[in-house]
């Protein structure tokens, strides 16, 4: 019983430890799943991280070959995670970059702690090339990990970012270095901070040495004034709270070239300011304009003469529009037509001209626009302030401005009233000259007409051929005029023949012949102190000259005959050839047109041979019967 007893005892005695160690167990087990729990939400909190990361991770053996890669790495480079597994990082690496990834594995390899980042290009599935930034770290002896761990995130489009901005710094720099104006910048107490380099083109300094340069060492006494003038005023604006943030301020100033002489800086100055809008500096954009300035200094001499010489000159001038407004005129030419000066440049040229004149005028102004003359010249009538006509001569030129576009006319006008009144006085004096002369001669024909009527109906018929020719010729009618009075008189010199050897039947004898010769020199003796418009005597003396000198009395040849005689001479053959003589029949004008075609060039003048021919020939011109 006893042994029993102690037996239960012992027996309880171990129950009660069981059932602790039970209990110890069962606090165990809670806690280890507590932990694992702990654990379990520790790794899915990290795989949540990893899987949704934007970097990719990596994980590479010593070899250098994936042993995982994140899900990331899809977005990034287009493989899935599994496509990845058991590739070589080094085949994803762009080919030109391999030597030296092979060169930073092995160092990574030998690393303890995380690698500086580095910048590297991998190869999407595309194949297109991206630019990754990446850090790694050396987990090769950690028996979880096992490998070396890659983190790394794709930059491609800020590295493409970056190079636009260098590039655009490049350009922007470049643009300062090489502009042909000067950028500076001055602080707000007036000392230079930046001066680009285009500086020593403009006024031999370097940028180091401008930039070192104080305001009194660059500008001229006078421009610095007006400088510290316009940042007073500048500074004054700001003060007040009136200043507009964006306004340029253009200011002219001189500046000290290196060599001592002065360049003319046109100046754009504007503010630059904090983000609150303070100025905390002044940039300028300075121009040279001393070449632009000698030329403004040149035009506006040159103006100031033109001024002078148009106010004060005794000849008309005026400057008009080319719809015919006057835009400004002289006291000369106000003068002439009885206005004041601003009377006339309220007005139109057309309102104070004649009106059978304004057509020509604008005639004149249509040609100088089309470009068809560079000046028109011509004779007008203007109507005085008092209703008296009042002539000019116009002459008149277009300018236009640099792109070719017309700016305005400028007209000299010189009164000729007094010449014309002359002029037509000594128009009635040649129209009575020519009266006179016309009497004249007719009283001369009638002398040889009443003398010799051959002579006298030869010398009307070889007149009136001699104008058709000088017609056909297209000579003024003055001209024509002139050589029908000559021929009309042409053998006047006869006069002073015998008539028994004029109306010889029979061939002339050598004396005879001489005689007969000597009729041009005889006629020019007559004629000679004969007072008339044209040179009558002078064609009457030369109308047997022939153009290879084997004429009479003179053997004159080419050039030295006057292009009158030279018609006279051919229409004097053909009358001559055709007509009947007392010593012979007419040889008719076929024969007398035959002489002048054989001889044409050479004893006949070519042009009016030419002309006679075609007169006869193709224009049906008949001699007239007596």
């Amino acid at each position: 019983m006893k042994d029993q007893f102690r037996t239960n005892q012992e027996l309880l005695k171990e129950n009660t430890l069981l059932k602790k160690r039970i209990q110890e167990l069962e606090q165990s087990e809670s806690e280890r799943k507590k932990e694992e729990e702990v654990l379990r939400k520790s790794e899915e909190y990290f795989k949540a991280i990893i899987q949704n990361s934007s970097d990719i991770i990596l994980v590479v053996d010593k070899l250098a070959n994936i042993t995982y890669a994140s899900p990331s790495v899809e977005r990034v480079l287009g493989y899935r995670p599994d496509e990845l597994i058991g590739t070589r990082t080094l085949d994803l690496i762009a080919s030109d970059e391999k030597s030296r990834s092979i060169v930073d594995f092995s160092k990574a390899l030998s690393a303890k702690e995380g690698l500086i980042p580095n910048d590297f290009r991998l190869k999407h599935k595309n194949g297109t090339k991206l630019i990754l930034e990446g850090v790694g770290y050396n987990l090769l002896d950690n028996p979880i990990v096992a490998g070396f761990v890659m983190n790394a995130r794709d930059i491609t489009k800020r590295k493409q970012a970056e190079e636009k901005l260098r590039e655009s710094e490049e350009k922007f720099r470049w643009v300062l270095d090489n502009i042909s104006d000067v950028i500076s910048v001055m602080d707000m107490n007036l000392r230079f901070t930046y001066v680009s380099p285009s500086i020593l083109r403009m006024r031999g300094y370097t940028a180091e040495e401008a930039t070192a340069q104080t305001f009194e060492q660059v500008m001229t006494p006078e421009s610095l004034q007006i400088a510290a003038k316009v940042f007073e005023e500048e500074m004054k604006m700001e003060t007040s709270g009136t200043a507009d943030p964006k306004r340029i301020r253009i200011v002219e100033v001189e500046q000290y070239r290196k060599d001592g002489s002065i360049v003319v800086m046109e100046n754009s100055l504007s503010f630059m300011r904090d983000k609150a809008q303070k100025p905390v500096g002044i940039i300028s954009v300075s121009r040279d304009i001393t070449e632009r300035k000698r030329a403004e200094n040149k035009i506006r001499e040159s103006e100031e003469r033109f001024r002078a010489i148009f106010e004060r000159s005794t000849i008309g001038k005026s400057l008009t529009t080319p719809d015919g407004t006057f835009l400004r005129v002289n006291k000369a030419f106000a003068d002439m037509l009885g206005y004041t000066i601003e009377e006339i440049q309220e007005i139109s040229f057309a309102n104070i001209t004649h009106p059978d004149d304004v057509t020509e005028s604008w005639e004149c102004i249509r040609s100088l626009l089309a470009d068809e003359q560079i000046a028109c010249r011509f004779e007008k009538r203007y109507i005085h302030k008092k209703g008296d006509i009042v002539w000019v001569d116009i002459n008149t030129t277009l300018l236009r401005d640099e792109q070719g576009t017309p700016f305005y006319l400028i007209t000299n006008i010189v009164d000729i009233t007094n010449r014309k009144k002359t002029e037509e006085k000594l128009q009635d004096t040649l129209e009575r000259l020519r009266n006179a002369v016309g009497t004249t001669i007719q009283v001369m024909v009638s002398a040889v007409e009443s003398r010799d009527p051959y002579t006298a109906g030869h010398q009307l018929r070889v007149a009136d051929l001699s104008r058709a020719i000088a017609t056909e010729m297209k000579f003024s009618p003055d001209r024509i005029e002139g050589i029908r009075m000559a021929a009309s008189i042409h053998d006047i010199g006869k006069l002073s023949i015998p008539a028994e050897i004029l109306s010889k039947p029979g061939k002339l004898s050598d004396l005879e012949f001489s005689l007969i010769k000597e009729h041009p020199r005889k006629g020019y003796e007559m004629l000679k102190d004969v007072e008339s418009p044209w040179p009558l005597a002078e064609i009457v003396y030369q109308h047997h000259e022939r153009m290879n000198g084997s004429g009479y009395p003179r053997s004159l040849k080419g050039d030295e005959i006057l292009m009158e005689a030279r018609i006279m001479a051919v229409a004097d053959v053909v009358e001559a050839m055709a007509s009947h003589r007392p010593y012979r029949p007419g040889l008719g004008i076929g024969t007398a047109l035959e002489e002048i075609e054989k001889n044409r060039g050479t004893i006949y003048d070519e042009a009016v041979a030419d002309v006679c021919l075609r007169l006869f020939r193709e224009k049906g011109f008949q001699l007239k019967d007596d």
